[in-house]
């Protein structure tokens, strides 16, 4: 079944209170884990790194969109000293293994932070997967969301290029012939030149139809959506305004940025640290060729989607249809 067929058409709900009211449409029994303590201390041998931080629950998640500058994006957040972040990737709530271990275990993942700072993870897989909602309005109806987009086209170049990469390790490790990996054209158009919506990467790019149900569950004024195409030009711009949706101080400096010419991106320099920090190097892959014809007819498929998902997103991103 294709990433189009299965997507939850949920009925948006009127609205969404700060209590422990489920929605009309109830939750799977495994939202009965949801306990009243937020916080935990961690085990003793690992003490707090600072006095009256515990390891909380996430007040904010970066729920996707997968390859649209998730990782940048927590990066450069973490520059500020009212964030804390999960160091990994945790897939608590797309995980249905990591789901059953319930909340307390979710809050180990987390790292200690004090009351007056926001502890962040991030997932991208999240964005994606239909149960998760439902999920994160179980453990938190005021949940702060952050969803980071790119032009659809691009972003999936990018992530089949990381795909195909991953497929060339594996098969250089298996010592195979790692260049006989299907090319991009191969996998995202069927032999008939239709838009091949059964290739995951294709669906992820659709993201009217996932955020419709994102929305059957948070309300608008929850969930900020990041440009990640302004993200790569413009990072103390947007940074500013994730700043401003999160109640916070404007504490990042537009000095911590800076362009590095080799990498062909942003990098940062965080306060009182001689040494830049730039994403790894899997970052600045090379990205395939793309024929203009393939460009053009991937732009028009996209493109009633994207218009959808300008309206609920109340902003035109201006992506090219053509």
């Amino acid at each position: 079944m294709g990433p189009l067929n299965h997507v939850m058409q949920a009925t948006p709900v009127a609205a969404l209170k700060q209590s422990s009211q489920m929605p009309s449409n109830q939750p799977d029994q495994m939202l009965i884990m949801v306990t009243e303590n937020l916080t935990y201390s961690g085990d003793s041998s690992t003490p707090p790194a600072r006095a009256g931080a515990v390891k909380r629950l996430p007040q904010c998640i970066i729920i996707g969109a997968r390859k649209g500058g998730t990782r940048a994006l927590l990066e450069f957040l973490n520059l500020h000293p009212g964030i804390e972040k999960a160091t990994d990737e945790v897939h608590f709530f797309d995980d249905d293994t990591k789901y059953r271990m319930g909340l307390d275990w979710y809050r180990t993942r987390m790292p200690p932070s004090t009351s007056e700072q926001i502890t962040i993870e991030k997932s991208p897989a999240y964005f994606v997967t239909d149960r998760v909602p439902e999920r994160m309005w179980a453990m938190n109806s005021s949940l702060r969301l952050l969803l980071i987009v790119r032009d659809p086209v691009v972003r999936l170049i990018s992530d089949y290029a990381q795909l195909a990469e991953n497929r060339r390790m594996r098969r250089e490790s298996a010592g195979k012939d790692k260049n006989k990996v299907p090319l991009f054209e191969q996998v995202v158009l069927t032999p008939e030149g239709r838009v091949n919506t059964e290739y995951r990467p294709v669906g992820t790019s659709i993201y009217a139809v996932y955020f419709r149900r994102w929305l059957a569950y948070f309300p608008r004024r929850q969930i900020h959506v990041i440009d990640g195409d302004r993200l790569i030009r413009e990072p103390f711009q947007e940074v500013q305004k994730v700043e401003n949706f999160l109640g916070l101080p404007a504490r990042i400096s537009e000095d911590a940025f800076y362009f590095n010419k080799t990498k062909g991106f942003y990098c940062v320099r965080p306060p009182d640290d001689i040494q830049d920090h730039c994403l790894n190097e899997s970052k600045g892959r090379k990205h395939p060729k793309v024929g203009p014809k393939v460009i053009s007819r991937l732009r028009q498929f996209y493109a009633p989607f994207n218009r959808e998902f300008y309206s609920l997103a109340g902003h035109d991103f201006g992506w090219p249809e053509v």
